[in-house]
């Protein structure tokens, strides 16, 4: 796992970075057993929830406690406490961020079809169908083991993420259940320690932050990082203490001084501060490279007002008051995170000459800030569902529903996790269109992204871009503020391969991925349908698509473009398309040679092609189909031309006189008539080989390159050797427009004198 790896490599900095406070922080100790805490009673549990839904079913959470309890009986869990008090303090976890009666109930009931006799039926008879397709989704999800190889690791994580769609409250009970179990690691056994820790800061605290719980975020990955690697964990722990020591007022006086600005400036503001998380500062040293003793913002205060307008007036009142850090200022009310994260962020030099983080925000910006897509009153009346309530309200669980919208685009699951984990662990920047609006992106995100988060037709169309109103190129990387123009093409409908590794955002790599595939099964089918009216035409038999469409269950394909895909990749022959339309066609086999032998071992003839049924014709590489030149030597506009078909790559077009075809002798279905079919309009260049002897002195290759370029050809390699000390052979890999071209280099060459040598070479 990245996140666990990662953790031991600033060990060195932190020694580095000032003299060590332990000379030897211990390793993971055993823990003792704690004493076991007094269970919630029922009374204890209705108390809790009504203190924030005075309307609560105190019936039926009476009822699911006792049911809970009854099921569980006699199990324990290995710290020895009985089972029952684990669904207990999920639940509390879940009356903390104010969940509605079925959340909760849901939470006491999660583990009982998994662990005991309960059955769905009878939780749908006792607590409604509602409650039951709750337990039953977390039922599910339990059974999945996400850190694994990472075939499985995907497909699990599809299946959590599928989960979640049909009820957001899935999540936020598994987020609580996993919040229990890691405050409980302790007692589990060291190998399923690593692992349950591995998969929390790999999945769960990325998955919550996302949903904008970032109090449940802190928990978790502070907790993974303890259990991961304990000797970091303790030193940052006791950097922190000290520091505290330190500067034990510090806190206390900034508090009380900001709050004293703000009410002489008539804003009545609740702020409170504390220290930065473990795993947090050790992630931004980390991330700069930096030692302990050089973070500078390790305090951070929370200023929440009464409305917005106080915020920005707040944040004057600082600024005057302290010095400001130029670059640390972040408006997040007016552009919020997509976790519906909105708060004003700054640093200033504080009193000490210590900087200081500050956060303005609203009582319902904090709200948000805390409990994320659980801060939305799913209890209210009249709101809907759960999940139709979110997709009025939350910007974080539409970018759920996107990503599960991305489940159907990735053909297999590994890709679906690097996309799904390259959205959860990124920060962000905001950029914009001409027309003003914004789009969020992954920090590093380049223009190939925005353009794909714009529309994927856009992103795919893309030919360059302006910044700022500058031309700049499409892989420039993205800064906040930037106004992105894309420009499209018509004549592009795919984007370039190579555009997948400069793309950052699993929408964009989906969708090049997907367009690329796209393009490469439309050119694979164009060359099936090709070869298949090719081969119906020589036969004199009447080929149309309604008669392929009967035929297709005899074929065991879905589409007559799975079936063209087919036969241009050479997974099925033309005559078994023949064959499946017409029963009693028989296949005639042509000579290829004309059943004459050839005058000499590789000068092949080609069948005759205005004999036997029209020839595919041939425009290039860039002609629509899948073709590549014989690669030793290729071939030009002029000379006469056979394919051959490989399957799952196209076809390979060599000249008649290559020696390389006679390794196709025994195979005459590989075999395909072809001509060229140049549009003199857009001339192209193509491969071509010379075998060339030169004199071997100073200035020889400068001559030869030189003809080549006056006369417009293109050198894409040159391999030199030296059979004696007077001459050196050179191979020579160059592109001309076609054999006219060739010929007059050639004879250019033969012209100078350095040159004692010069022949094709035909692969």
């Amino acid at each position: 796992m990245a996140s666990g790896r990662r953790i031991s490599r600033q060990m060195e900095a932190m020694a580095d970075s000032a003299p060590p406070v332990v000379k030897d922080p211990p390793p993971a100790p055993a823990k003792p057993r704690a004493p076991r805490a007094r269970m919630m009673r029922q009374y204890d549990l209705v108390e809790r929830v009504r203190s924030y839904n005075p309307d609560t079913d105190e019936d039926m959470l009476n009822r699911a406690y006792v049911y809970a309890m009854k099921a569980h009986g006699e199990q324990t869990r290995a710290s020895g406490d009985p089972y029952f008090s684990h669904p207990l303090e999920v639940a509390a976890i879940l009356t903390n961020l104010k969940l509605d009666d079925a959340t909760i109930v849901a939470a006491l009931l999660h583990d009982t079809i998994e662990d005991t006799e309960a059955t769905r039926t009878e939780i749908d008879k006792l607590f409604g169908h509602e409650i039951g397709a709750l337990v039953e989704g977390l039922t599910k999800l339990k059974r999945l083991e996400l850190v694994s190889r990472e075939a499985k690791q995907a497909e699990n994580l599809r299946k959590l993420l599928l989960a979640i769609a049909d009820d957001v409250r899935v999540l936020l009970i598994k987020l609580a259940d996993r919040l229990h179990n890691m405050r409980t690691l302790d007692f589990v056994p060291p190998a399923s320690r690593q692992r349950i820790a591995e998969e929390t800061l790999d999945i769960y605290a990325p998955l919550a932050g996302r949903m904008g719980m970032q109090e449940m975020r802190e928990e978790l990955e502070d907790l993974s990082f303890r259990t991961l690697d304990p000797e970091a964990f303790a030193v940052v722990m006791q950097r922190l203490d000290a520091l505290a020591e330190r500067n034990r007022n510090l806190i206390g006086e900034i508090e009380t001084q900001l709050s004293a600005n703000l009410a002489k400036n008539g804003l009545a503001a609740e702020v409170t501060g504390r220290r930065k998380r473990p795993f947090s500062i050790w992630t931004k040293m980390e991330r700069k490279s930096v030692g302990f003793e050089q973070l500078s913002d390790i305090y951070g205060f929370r200023v929440v007002l009464d409305d917005v307008p106080s915020c920005y007036r707040a944040l004057g009142v600082v600024h005057t008051t302290w010095p400001m850090v130029p670059g640390r200022f972040k408006d997040y009310i007016s552009t919020p995170k997509q976790n519906d994260y909105r708060s004003l962020h700054t640093t200033v030099i504080g009193p000490g000459q210590q900087r200081v983080e500050l956060q303005f925000r609203t009582h319902d910006m904090n709200r948000i800030a805390e409990y994320g897509i659980a801060a939305h009153a799913f209890y209210k009346d009249g709101a809907g569902s759960p999940t139709e309530l979110l997709n009025r309200e939350s910007n974080a669980f539409a970018w759920l529903r996107h990503t599960i919208e991305m489940l159907s685009e990735s053909q297999n699951p590994e890709e679906f996790l690097e996309h799904t984990k390259l959205e959860l662990f990124h920060d962000q920047v905001f950029c914009f269109t001409p027309k003003g609006k914004l789009i969020a992106l992954p920090r590093a995100a380049n223009v190939i992204d925005f353009a794909y988060a714009v529309h994927t037709d856009v992103g795919n169309s893309a030919v360059g871009c302006k910044i700022n109103g500058k031309f700049a190129p499409l892989s420039s990387e993205l800064q906040n503020g930037d106004e992105v123009e894309v420009l499209t093409s018509s004549v592009q409908s795919a984007p370039p391969a190579a555009w997948e590794s400069l793309a950052r955002t699993g929408k964009a790599r989906a969708a090049i991925r997907r367009a690329t595939r796209t393009a490469m099964r439309d050119q694979y089918a164009g060359l099936g349908r090709r070869i298949v009216e090719r081969l119906f035409a020589r036969a004199k038999i009447e080929y149309a698509d309604d008669k392929l469409k009967g035929a297709l269950p005899r074929l065991a394909r879905a589409s007559i473009e799975d079936v063209m895909a087919s036969v241009g990749r050479g997974e099925m022959k033309a005559s078994d398309v023949a064959r499946a339309m017409y029963p009693d066609y028989k296949e005639e086999r042509i000579a290829r040679f004309g059943g004459k032998k050839p005058e000499k071992p590789g000068a092949k003839s080609p069948p005759e092609a205005g004999k036997v049924g029209p020839a595919v014709p041939i425009g290039g590489i860039h002609s629509g189909l899948p073709v590549k030149f014989a690669p030793n030597g290729g071939a030009v506009p002029g000379d006469r031309i056979v394919g051959i078909v490989t399957p799952g790559e196209g076809i390979t077009i060599y000249p008649i006189h290559s020696p390389a075809l006679k390794d196709f002798e025994e195979e005459p279905e590989r075999w395909l008539d072809v001509k060229w079919d140049i549009d003199e309009s857009t001339p192209q260049r193509f491969p071509a080989r010379l075998f060339v002897q030169n004199v071997n002195e100073p200035g020889s290759l400068a001559q030869i390159a030189s003809v080549i370029a006056e006369h417009d050809g293109n050198i894409d390699n040159i391999n030199m050797s030296r059979r004696s000390p007077d001459f050196t052979e050179l191979t020579i890999d160059l592109e001309v427009y076609d054999l006219k071209h060739l010929s007059a280099i050639i004879a250019q060459l033969r012209a100078k004198a350095v040159v004692a040598h010069v022949e094709r070479v035909n692969g």
